[in-house]
Protein backbone atom coordinates (compact mmCIF):
# COMPACT_ATOMS: atom_id res chain seq x y z
CA UNK A 1 0.00 0.00 0.00
CA UNK A 2 1.20 3.51 -0.70
CA UNK A 3 -0.13 7.02 -0.07
CA UNK A 4 -0.09 9.99 -2.44
CA UNK A 5 -1.22 13.60 -2.26
CA UNK A 6 -4.21 14.71 -4.37
CA UNK A 7 -4.70 18.44 -5.04
CA UNK A 8 -7.92 20.10 -6.26
CA UNK A 9 -8.04 23.34 -8.21
CA UNK A 10 -10.64 25.71 -9.65
CA UNK A 11 -9.52 25.92 -13.27
CA UNK A 12 -5.75 26.32 -12.90
CA UNK A 13 -4.65 22.71 -12.37
CA UNK A 14 -2.83 22.60 -15.72
CA UNK A 15 -0.81 25.71 -14.83
CA UNK A 16 -0.01 24.36 -11.35
CA UNK A 17 1.11 20.97 -12.63
CA UNK A 18 3.28 22.49 -15.37
CA UNK A 19 4.93 24.45 -12.54
CA UNK A 20 5.38 21.27 -10.44
CA UNK A 21 6.72 19.34 -13.44
CA UNK A 22 9.29 22.07 -14.07
CA UNK A 23 10.29 22.02 -10.39
CA UNK A 24 10.45 18.23 -9.89
CA UNK A 25 11.26 17.13 -13.43
CA UNK A 26 9.82 14.06 -15.08
CA UNK A 27 6.74 13.55 -17.21
CA UNK A 28 3.06 13.11 -16.47
CA UNK A 29 2.10 9.45 -16.24
CA UNK A 30 -1.56 10.38 -16.78
CA UNK A 31 -3.22 13.51 -18.07
CA UNK A 32 -6.85 13.85 -19.09
CA UNK A 33 -9.39 16.62 -19.42
CA UNK A 34 -13.15 16.50 -18.90
CA UNK A 35 -13.46 16.38 -22.70
CA UNK A 36 -11.77 12.95 -22.50
CA UNK A 37 -14.51 11.64 -20.17
CA UNK A 38 -17.50 9.54 -21.18
CA UNK A 39 -20.23 11.23 -23.27
CA UNK A 40 -22.73 11.20 -20.39
CA UNK A 41 -20.38 13.28 -18.20
CA UNK A 42 -22.00 16.66 -18.45
CA UNK A 43 -19.72 19.56 -17.61
CA UNK A 44 -20.11 23.15 -18.79
CA UNK A 45 -18.51 23.81 -22.18
CA UNK A 46 -16.16 26.37 -20.59
CA UNK A 47 -14.78 23.61 -18.33
CA UNK A 48 -14.33 20.78 -20.86
CA UNK A 49 -10.62 21.62 -21.25
CA UNK A 50 -10.10 21.62 -17.47
CA UNK A 51 -7.99 18.83 -16.00
CA UNK A 52 -10.04 15.81 -14.95
CA UNK A 53 -6.93 13.97 -13.68
CA UNK A 54 -3.17 14.38 -13.79
CA UNK A 55 -0.45 12.22 -12.20
CA UNK A 56 3.18 13.30 -11.82
CA UNK A 57 5.60 10.71 -10.40
CA UNK A 58 7.87 12.30 -7.81
CA UNK A 59 10.44 9.91 -6.36
CA UNK A 60 8.67 6.92 -4.80
CA UNK A 61 5.25 8.62 -4.81
CA UNK A 62 2.86 10.40 -7.16
CA UNK A 63 1.50 13.94 -6.99
CA UNK A 64 -2.02 13.96 -8.43
CA UNK A 65 -4.60 16.63 -9.12
CA UNK A 66 -7.70 17.85 -10.91
CA UNK A 67 -9.91 20.86 -11.47
CA UNK A 68 -13.25 20.59 -9.70
CA UNK A 69 -15.96 21.16 -12.31
CA UNK A 70 -18.96 23.19 -11.21
CA UNK A 71 -21.01 20.14 -12.31
CA UNK A 72 -19.62 18.28 -9.28
CA UNK A 73 -19.86 20.90 -6.55
CA UNK A 74 -18.54 24.22 -5.35
CA UNK A 75 -14.97 25.22 -6.13
CA UNK A 76 -12.34 24.05 -3.67
CA UNK A 77 -11.13 26.42 -0.99
CA UNK A 78 -7.57 26.77 0.21
CA UNK A 79 -6.97 24.35 3.05
CA UNK A 80 -9.69 21.94 1.99
CA UNK A 81 -8.31 21.27 -1.48
CA UNK A 82 -5.92 18.48 -0.46
CA UNK A 83 -6.74 14.75 -0.11
CA UNK A 84 -4.67 11.73 0.78
CA UNK A 85 -4.96 9.03 -1.86
CA UNK A 86 -4.45 5.37 -1.01
CA UNK A 87 -3.33 2.96 -3.71
CA UNK A 88 -5.57 -0.02 -3.02
CA UNK A 89 -4.29 -3.57 -3.17
CA UNK A 90 -7.64 -5.21 -4.05
CA UNK A 91 -11.38 -4.50 -3.98
CA UNK A 92 -11.54 -6.05 -0.52
CA UNK A 93 -8.69 -3.85 0.69
CA UNK A 94 -10.50 -0.78 -0.64
CA UNK A 95 -13.72 -1.78 1.09
CA UNK A 96 -11.90 -2.43 4.37
CA UNK A 97 -9.98 0.86 4.34
CA UNK A 98 -13.13 2.76 3.38
CA UNK A 99 -15.05 1.20 6.29
CA UNK A 100 -12.27 1.79 8.81
CA UNK A 101 -11.34 5.34 7.85
CA UNK A 102 -14.86 6.65 7.15
CA UNK A 103 -16.13 5.37 10.54
CA UNK A 104 -17.50 8.46 12.29
CA UNK A 105 -16.82 10.56 9.21
CA UNK A 106 -18.67 11.42 6.01
CA UNK A 107 -18.69 8.94 3.12
CA UNK A 108 -18.81 10.80 -0.21
CA UNK A 109 -18.66 7.86 -2.64
CA UNK A 110 -18.52 4.22 -1.59
CA UNK A 111 -15.91 2.28 -3.58
CA UNK A 112 -17.27 1.34 -6.99
CA UNK A 113 -16.09 0.59 -10.53
CA UNK A 114 -15.30 3.73 -12.49
CA UNK A 115 -15.03 4.43 -16.21
CA UNK A 116 -11.25 4.81 -16.06
CA UNK A 117 -10.84 1.14 -15.11
CA UNK A 118 -10.50 1.42 -11.36
CA UNK A 119 -12.38 0.67 -8.14
CA UNK A 120 -12.57 4.09 -6.45
CA UNK A 121 -14.07 5.72 -3.36
CA UNK A 122 -13.92 9.01 -1.39
CA UNK A 123 -14.69 10.14 2.16
CA UNK A 124 -13.85 12.66 4.86
CA UNK A 125 -12.75 11.15 8.16
CA UNK A 126 -14.00 12.25 11.57
CA UNK A 127 -11.05 14.65 11.84
CA UNK A 128 -11.94 16.50 8.61
CA UNK A 129 -9.22 14.89 6.47
CA UNK A 130 -10.23 14.10 2.87
CA UNK A 131 -9.36 10.62 1.57
CA UNK A 132 -9.55 8.70 -1.71
CA UNK A 133 -8.81 5.08 -2.54
CA UNK A 134 -8.10 3.78 -6.03
CA UNK A 135 -7.44 0.20 -7.14
CA UNK A 136 -6.54 -0.30 -10.80
CA UNK A 137 -8.69 -3.18 -12.02
CA UNK A 138 -6.91 -5.98 -13.90
CA UNK A 139 -7.28 -5.62 -17.67
CA UNK A 140 -9.49 -8.28 -19.24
Amino acid sequence: MSLSVYLNFAGNCREAFEFYRAAFGGEFSRFSTYADGPPDMTVPDAERDWVMHVSLPVGETVLMGSDVSSAFGPPPTLGSNVSISIVGESREHCDTMFARLSDGGTPKMAPQEMFWGAYFGMWTDKFGIHWMINYELPQA
